[in-house]
């Protein structure tokens, strides 16, 4: 019986439970739910104040000497050792030998073919003195001045038909060019430095015999280099001489200025590019260096330049409307690596100045300005 109470009693207060229970959960339905904060991004952005953006191509290569000599020999001979080593980071002077070969045997013979001419000459001097009395001195004074230690004197000027018969039937006009040949030939057993410069390349070293036609070495001017560089044909008729030119060097820690010295006037077919040549001067440039260069090719008015990552794919670009974004479609005039030059944006728009992740026209935003200007025109 005991039993029985308590069970009824249990069942009793589960129902009154389960109604107060029930209650609770229909009051609380009609509760209004917590309101969710608006989140409002804040944003960097920036006023447009359109002007003259220069354009500016970039482009990259190789530095190599504007004067620069390849060395080879025309005469055969013993390289002979000299002042200085012929080896590679040598300096020499303008003027100065940069090899010598041995021409003691081919310097007899052109003795001798001098000493041919000179007893040519004194072999007529009886007969001038006898038949051309009038022409005489100035062949006795060409006899007296020749020294067969220097260079062969030029001949005296010819002045009638007659003496010029006789001079000629002599052979004497015949023996001195050829001497004069012979002379000119030993002068190519000496090269001397064609400028102040410096030997990048020697293949040659003293003692060895050097046949004519081979290469010797490499000798350049270090203080002028030029950098070979291939532009769009588009930039054809726009790039000059004499256009300054930013150069830097790849780990961008040194930076460098040149100029425009040459433009190719033809395009290269495959590549419908055309080559520049840039010209510039620092005692720290080496030859082979790689930079990079910045040509200023135009200037286009009434524009912006802005980073590149917030033109849309679809011509586009987000702007601040009442702290809201919203795009507006622009006209692209120049694309660089990093930035791109806009034309048709309204003075006075808000555009971001940096990219916004998961940006979306209607986003609430909370603009920002920073000091720093949002594109590099020229006022």
């Amino acid at each position: 019986m005991l039993r029985k109470i308590i069970l009824s009693v249990l069942g009793i207060a589960f129902l009154v439970g389960a109604f107060i229970y029930a209650n609770y959960l229909i009051d609380n339905k009609h509760k209004p739910k917590p309101v969710v904060p608006k989140v409002v991004k804040t944003v960097i952005v920036d006023t447009v104040k359109n002007g003259i953006v220069p354009v500016v191509i970039s482009a990259n290569g190789n530095l190599s000497s504007k004067q620069r000599v390849e060395l080879y020999s025309e005469v055969q001979g013993i390289f002979k050792a000299g002042s200085k080593l012929f080896k590679p980071g040598q300096k020499f002077t303008k003027g100065e030998t940069l090899i010598r070969l041995d021409a003691s045997e081919y310097y007899a013979s052109v003795q001798s073919a001098k000493s041919e001419l000179y007893n040519s000459v004194a072999a007529i001097m009886p007969d001038l003195r006898l038949d051309f009395t009038e022409v005489y001195p100035k062949w006795q004074a060409y006899l007296n001045g020749f020294d067969l230690n220097k260079t062969t004197p030029k001949l005296p000027e010819i002045s009638g038909e007659k003496e010029n018969y006789f001079i000629t039937g002599r052979g004497i006009v015949s023996a001195y060019y050829n001497v004069k040949n012979l002379e000119q030939r030993l002068t190519k057993y000496r090269i001397a430095a064609p400028f102040t410069g410096i030997l990048t390349e020697a293949l040659v070293t003293e003692g060895t015999l050097i046949r004519s036609g081979q290469k010797l070495g490499e000798f350049i001017n270090p203080s002028v280099y030029e950098m070979e560089v291939a532009i769009s044909k588009s930039y054809a008729d726009i790039l000059k001489e004499g256009e300054s030119v930013s150069l830097t060097s790849l780990d961008k820690t040194k930076a460098y200025q040149g100029i425009v010295s040459r433009v190719n006037g033809s395009i290269d077919a495959t590549t419908q590019t055309i080559t520049v040549y840039i010209e510039v001067k620092h005692e720290d440039l080496k030859e082979g260096m790689y930079l990079e260069a910045n040509l200023n090719a135009e200037k286009i008015e009434n524009a912006i330049e802005i980073d590149r990552n917030l033109l849309l794919d679809s011509q586009e670009i987000y702007v601040v409307n009442d702290s809201l974004l919203d795009v507006i479609t622009v006209k692209p005039a120049h694309f660089s690596d990093e930035t791109v030059v806009l034309k048709e944006v309204p003075n006075g728009t808000i555009i971001l100045k940096k990219p916004v992740p998961g940006a979306y026209a209607g986003m609430h935003v909370k603009g920002v300005k920073t000091n720093v200007s949002t594109n590099d025109t020229i006022q």
